[in-house]
């Protein structure tokens, strides 16, 4: 992708004093997109700046740096940063059979942090195959996990179930079964997400309607983290052509809000290489409720890269640095575009985690998978006048 400095970085400083040089500069990522970036400038000596004339002194994007991937084999990852200092994070497991919990002080330090079981699936009845997409959440002080469960008689019955446990620290006490998640009509549904907004919390989750192939994203209010007390509502359905890539889907939300906006990324298409991500945007003052609040990218956000070897980008979180500012996109991908039988079995979507940039409409901007390491080995020159 070409990336180009959009202003030439000039600079004036006095005869014996060290120039300052920004500590951010606008860039042009695509056409009409511009974002500013961190930048590391080299160390150039004082001799420089102690007599009249011209130089040049080069930079560098200064952007956070994970292990790619951080977590193999872990499809739709969830990171929670906790005030206790703590990430936690989760996923769905290869086999789908059991719900898997680690932590670490630091993103990096999760790729071997020990990883425990805290649920693992019935051997009958629901909550018996298909573990899928397990988030965990603190809210009001107990720890939830909302995850996707189907049916051994019925694999397909795919429906969102909620766990809770009281302790603490969620590596203890004990995690119990809150049941089904009470959606307006029973179909399949899954990868529900709850977040807080202005003193109200919501549930936004993927649905079928009865008897048909199309997963929409609802929204309702909750009474409580496994409890809808609103009238769920359509929140987005797959109409656009990105979205409809060998199955018309939306799902995979997540929730994020900045810069007076709230926004939910969600993926769409099939699970192999075509899944993409788009973004729903709305004010924060709006009714969250009014599907009319929200507007939808009528293009994709992230999509696979050949050049990166990233296929099938999706299935988001969101967290931050450990600077507690920087916002970081979690996603899963995988390393390969051909898959062999159903996309759902091959179990090599690995967790991944990269920076995420705002534009000058304070949108995010998701880039492309894998996108660091460019940014990492673009060049910056600026000029310096000593007068």
């Amino acid at each position: 992708m070409t990336i180009k400095v959009l202003d030439s970085v000039q600079v004036t400083t006095s005869l014996g004093f060290e120039p300052e040089l920004p500590n951010r500069v606008a860039f042009e990522m695509k056409e009409g997109v511009k974002v500013d970036v961190d930048v590391v400038w080299e160390v150039f000596p004082k001799d420089k700046y102690e007599e009249p004339g011209t130089f040049q002194i080069e930079g560098k994007i200064k952007v956070k740096e994970y292990p790619n991937p951080l977590v193999e084999q872990r499809a739709d990852p969830y990171i929670y940063k906790h005030t206790d200092g703590y990430y936690y994070f989760t996923g769905s497991y290869p086999e789908y059979d059991r719900i898997v919990l680690r932590r670490s002080k630091s993103i990096t330090g999760l790729k071997d942090a020990e990883e425990i079981v805290i649920w693992e699936k019935h051997e009958e009845g629901i909550m018996s195959e298909h573990i899928w997409a397990p988030e965990i959440h603190y809210v009001d002080g107990n720890w939830y996990v909302h995850f996707a469960a189907g049916d051994r008689d019925d694999v397909w019955a795919i429906r969102p179930y909620v766990l809770e446990n009281k302790s603490e620290d969620p590596f203890e006490g004990d995690w119990l079964e809150k049941g089904q998640v009470n959606i307006d009509f029973q179909s399949f549904s899954l990868d529900a997400t709850t977040f807080e907004h202005r003193g109200k919390r919501y549930l936004v989750w993927a649905q079928k309607v009865e008897n048909d192939t199309i997963s929409n994203l609802y929204i309702a209010e909750m009474e409580n983290p496994w409890t809808i007390k609103s009238k769920q509502v359509v929140l987005s359905t797959p109409d656009l052509p990105w979205e409809q890539e060998g199955f018309y889907v939306n799902e995979g939300a997540a929730f994020l809000k900045r810069n007076g906006k709230v926004f939910i990324a969600y993926s769409a298409s099939a699970t192999d290489y075509r899944y993409a991500m788009g973004i729903l945007t709305a004010d924060e003052n709006s009714n969250l409720l009014d599907p009319n609040s929200w507007t939808k990218s009528k293009e994709p956000v992230f999509v696979t890269c050949e050049e990166t070897k990233e296929y099938g980008p999706g299935h988001n979180s969101f967290t931050v640095a450990e600077d507690g500012v920087t916002d970081l996109l979690v996603y899963h991908a995988r390393p390969y575009k051909e898959i062999v039988g159903n996309s759902l079995y091959d179990h090599n979507r690995h967790a991944r985690v990269q920076q995420l940039f705002w534009d000058q409409h304070g949108n995010p901007y998701f880039g492309y998978p894998g996108m660091t390491k460019d940014l990492t080995e673009k060049k910056i020159v600026a000029t310096v006048t000593v007068k």
